[in-house]
Order: C-alpha cells, then sequence, then structure tokens
C-alpha cells in the first residue's frame, strides 16, 4: 500500500526512531511491503520508516534505472534494519541531495566518502558492507532519518538550498550525489 510521506515540519521526523526485536512479526513484514510500494511510487533512492510516520529502525534503498537519478551508479536494493554506521577515514565530499520529506527542493550536504554499515535483513540476518560514493550517501541520507535528521539540517552554505526551479532555472536537475 502507498503510504503517505511526511513533510519536513512535521514532529514525528524529528524524533528518534526505536529499534526493532520482532523480525517475524507481521507488522515489520506489512511496514516493508508498504516502504516498498511507497517509494516505488514517487521514484525514491531510499526510505526510512519514520517518513511514512513508522517510529521504528527500518530503511530501505536501491536504485538501478530511475529518473530521479539517471547518471548515478546502482546501488543494490537493500532492507537494513537497526543499523549501525562506522566511517571509513576523515575523507568527507559534498553533493546534492534531495528527500521525499522535502520535496521540490536540494541542499549542498557534506556526508563521509566511504563507510561500513551493518544491520539485519528482513529476516534478521546480520550484514555488513562497505561502501563509498552514491551508495555511501544514501545510506547515510536514510539513517539520518532513525535520528530526527532531515539533510537541511547538514547543509554548510544556505545559499546552496533551495527550490529546484529556482536554483536551476531552465535546466536539468544535477544528478544527486
Amino acid at each position: 500500500m502507498i503510504r503517505d510521506v511526511l513533510r519536513m515540519g512535521d514532529p514525528r521526523l524529528l524524533a528518534i526512531a526505536s529499534p526493532v526485536h520482532d523480525f517475524h512479526s507481521e507488522e515489520l513484514k506489512q511496514l516493508l511491503a508498504d516502504m516498498r510500494d511507497t517509494m516505488a511510487h514517487l521514484n525514491g533512492a531510499g526510505l526510512a520508516a519514520p517518513q511514512i510516520g513508522v517510529s521504528l529502525r527500518v530503511v530501505i534503498f536501491g536504485v538501478t534505472a530511475n529518473p530521479r537519478y539517471p547518471d548515478v551508479e546502482e546501488v543494490p536494493d537493500t532492507v537494513l534494519i537497526n543499523p549501525e554506521i562506522t566511517p571509513l577515514g576523515d575523507e568527507m565530499e559534498e553533493g546534492w541531495e534531495g528527500c521525499l520529506s522535502v520535496p521540490g527542493m536540494r541542499g549542498w550536504v557534506p556526508r563521509w566518502s566511504s563507510l561500513r554499515y551493518a544491520g539485519c535483513d528482513e529476516q534478521g540476518r546480520r550484514f555488513e558492507r562497505s561502501v563509498s560514493g552514491f551508495h555511501a550517501r544514501v545510506v547515510q541520507h536514510e539513517c539520518d532519518h532513525l535520528d530526527g535528521i532531515l539533510y537541511p539540517m547538514r547543509i554548510r552554505d544556505l545559499a546552496k538550498f533551495g527550490f529546484n526551479e529556482a536554483l536551476f532555472p531552465g535546466q536539468d536537475l544535477p544528478r544527486e550525489d
């Protein structure tokens, strides 16, 4: 079922989400199905449970051919529950980001260049990956939602934050790194 995505300003987006303890509940299965349907419907690269009003530490992400991200590297479809992120070094890189909870806007956001993430899949099996580039950016963006952080809170220069049509008049939108 396609769910409504909360928008910036809704206080539920600022809450710290709770860990998942029961990986075999019908509620978790339905949440994941709804998240997949919602993300696909909106052509998102990822979605966090708090964005649809469920305060659990659950994110999904993945990018193949996507009209919102025409030029980015593929990111495997992933369910990540109770995530942990560890930066791999001190290098940061900035790139354009958008968000389903901040529609019609983009911002220039610093993120760790490479990281290792760990957590559980939808069956509760633990896994980890080391990633960089767009994949690392997507993971950080989605996991921020679990801690009540929206990407505008990370922007260093507000001159690089605004509505798409004002930032890029008459242009194709830049790729979201």
